[in-house]
């Protein structure tokens, strides 16, 4: 096994909780005197810095939300002034105004090694020659990566996301061992080879896919490693925090969160109160390093759970499961929660279908009706009951996994609508 910093990855878990403990303390003081928005929220609690002794104390801490960083627009979250800031990113603003994150010189070393220790795991390193499908700019996601992949030495291709055919040549010419990109668009990169009589899987030399930036299931992975070859690893992160930071190991059984980095806390979305290892709830994330903006108990929005257990690959950093989707991606049909996720875990389990789908919502009446539409691998059949078997099955699996009834349509191949970034999947209609 290959570590990039063996002492810190594999410290034992009393040292590590201690590490914790004393990062925690430096980082209250830290906010409260530099920030006048943490000053304000923890004596609006009647809390001082004096009251967090250890990581015991953390639930003493108030929450944060995207809320805050949209109502201090654009800086008022900041603990450093801009002369200290080295790097600005925002999201793209599109339920409301933009969340921007300002990084110093340290915040940007921290999210490298945070990436370095991940891409070490999965044994990439500087013989490696690193694809960069995410976006540049702005969005975390290309750049994050891209000094991540630096990092560790490996060589690495700026390519962005798009030009898919550039994209697959890219591949193949320079001999690329590591794609790094969201699970759909990957997929959409192995449907465009194979229709070009170049399958993925004859490409000797690519060995590895890291993806994220989206909720994608079990099944999905297998569907991707099976046709492309390669092992799919997924990646966690968000714009607030750094965008992507954690990766899975070989195992695949979860995504190491690095513990002298960030305190993770995985809630009761309706007590607040912890869950135990294994149970889902949400996701909160206090950063203990970040100095530019750093956030206590922030409240992601994704649904996850955690393991505290230490992994077979020797490190003993807690690992964030497999996510069930956001909180925000979550609709709601005839009173039942459903998640996107829930809807591609059963297609992919059907090898006639692709991985390309969409939950079209509508009301008739005073009901919810949901459709989804789901895409055909190919036209191998002409006779109508093999559609129509088709449908019965699909529909039947997904009301097992809903608990609710939805229509199903095939549509042909190559139907439904491409995303080079995140995948749209649900379109909802409703008026409320």
């Amino acid at each position: 096994m290959t570590y990039w910093n063996q002492e810190i990855e594999t410290m034992d878990p009393v040292r590590l909780r201690g590490l914790q403990s004393e990062r925690l303390v430096k980082l209250v003081h830290y906010v409260y005197e530099k920030s006048p928005f943490y000053k304000k929220l923890f004596d609006e609690k009647g809390i001082k810095p004096e009251d967090i002794k250890s990581i015991g104390d953390i639930q003493k801490l108030p929450f944060t939300y995207k809320k805050d960083l949209r109502d201090t627009y654009p800086t008022g979250m900041f603990c450093v002034k801009n002369t200290d800031l080295v790097r600005i990113h925002a999201s793209s603003g599109t339920t409301g105004k933009p969340i921007v994150v300002g990084y110093t010189q340290n915040d940007i070393t921290n999210w490298a090694e945070s990436l370095a220790r991940g891409f070490t795991s999965v044994g990439l390193g500087k013989d490696d020659i690193l694809q960069i499908s995410y976006g540049y700019g702005l969005f975390t996601g290309g750049l994050g990566a891209h000094y991540g992949s630096e990092r560790i030495g490996a060589t690495t291709i700026p390519i962005s996301s798009g030009n898919t055919e550039r994209q697959l040549s890219l591949m193949e010419d320079l001999n690329v061992t590591a794609v790094l990109c969201t699970p759909s668009y990957f997929s959409y990169l192995i449907e465009v080879a194979e229709k070009e009589g170049r399958s993925l899987k004859n490409n000797k030399s690519l060995r590895v896919g890291i993806f994220g930036a989206e909720p994608w299931s079990e099944s999905l992975r297998h569907r991707i490693e099976e046709r492309s070859g390669i092992k799919a690893y997924d990646v966690f992160g968000t714009s607030e925090l750094s965008g992507p930071l954690f990766t899975e190991c070989p195992e695949q059984n979860g995504m190491h969160v690095w513990a002298d980095m960030f305190i993770v806390e995985i809630l009761n979305p309706e007590t607040l109160e912890p869950v135990k290892d294994g149970e889902t709830g949400e996701l909160v994330v206090t950063t203990l390093l970040k100095e530019a903006l750093p956030l206590i108990r922030y409240r992601v929005g994704d649904l996850a759970s955690i393991e505290n257990t230490v992994c077979a690959c020797g490190r003993t950093h807690p690992r964030l499961m497999r996510l069930t989707g956001r909180s925000d991606d979550m609709t709601i049909v005839r009173g039942i929660n459903v998640f996107p996720g829930q809807v591609e875990s059963v297609l992919m389990k059907i090898p006639e279908v692709s991985p390309h789908f969409l939950m079209m919502i509508e009301r008739n009446g005073e009901l919810d009706d949901m459709t989804v539409q789901v895409e055909l691998n190919d036209l191998a059949s002409d006779k109508v009951e093999d559609y129509n078997r088709l449908i019965s099955r699909i529909s039947h699996d997904l009301r097992t996994v809903l608990t609710l009834s939805v229509d199903v349509e095939l549509v042909n191949p190559g139907t439904i609508p491409r995303s080079e970034g995140k995948a749209k999947r649900v379109i909802d209609k409703r008026k409320f």
